[in-house]
């Protein structure tokens, strides 16, 4: 098997160690933007990752590129309920738990939600945390009222009350913080406005496998 190797990179937890155990919302957005996208494609292409954390994502620490690694947890997309959990517990979607199983986009957008949640307060949500965040009443100090909603609506307990993966990066945080961004950042809300016209025209002409 050849695999491709960035360079240079990290993973996204040593980055962030690297930068003081957590990264600003303006990095963030390129970072969540990206990761979004990979996984969005994945399953448009009928994979379902099931691991997506700071450890699966390099990083080139010079450009900010992203890419999404370790697909050993994966399976093939399929329209029926998981009923085995693979993957790292501090990202399980709370359904399994609660009903011992769990689809696959839903299941994405949470672990999404714990990786944003984690850059951005340099730690995993507590339980106080989560039921705050489906209360839709969480908050923290110095982060955009709009960043915290993201997190709110990718970490909601119920997935039918989540955000829907393909409805990500439609988002108003990724509509926001653009006018403090240095060139290197512009050019990653460029591509993040891309990526999203890409995933609606796919999403029109690109039927999703499923098993």
């Amino acid at each position: 098997m050849v695999l491709e190797r960035p360079s240079p990179c990290m993973d996204l937890l040593g980055f962030m160690k690297s930068n003081g155990g957590r990264v600003t919302e303006y990095i963030a957005q390129a970072i969540m933007g990206q990761a979004t996208y990979a996984a969005a494609v994945c399953c448009l292409r009928g994979v379902f990752h099931r691991d997506i954390k700071l450890e699966n994502l390099l990083i080139n620490p010079d450009t900010l590129e992203v890419k999404m690694i370790d697909f050993g947890c994966g399976d093939l997309l399929k329209r029926s309920a998981y009923k085995e959990y693979m993957g790292t517990r501090i990202y399980m979607c709370p359904e399994y738990l609660e009903w011992g199983e769990y689809y696959g986009k839903p299941a994405t957008v949470y672990s999404l939600g714990v990786l944003l949640f984690a850059m951005v307060c340099g730690r995993f949500p507590t339980y106080s945390d989560l039921d705050q965040i489906n209360e839709k009443s969480w908050s923290k100090d110095g982060l955009t009222e709009e960043c915290c909603h993201l997190i709110e609506a990718c970490l909601q307990e119920d997935p039918e009350d989540r955000l829907d993966l393909d409805e990500i990066l439609e988002h108003k945080w990724f509509q926001v913080l653009t006018c403090l961004y240095t060139d290197t950042f512009s050019a990653f809300v460029f591509l993040l406005l891309v990526y999203s016209e890409i995933w609606k025209m796919e999403s029109q002409y690109v039927s999703i496998a499923y098993i």
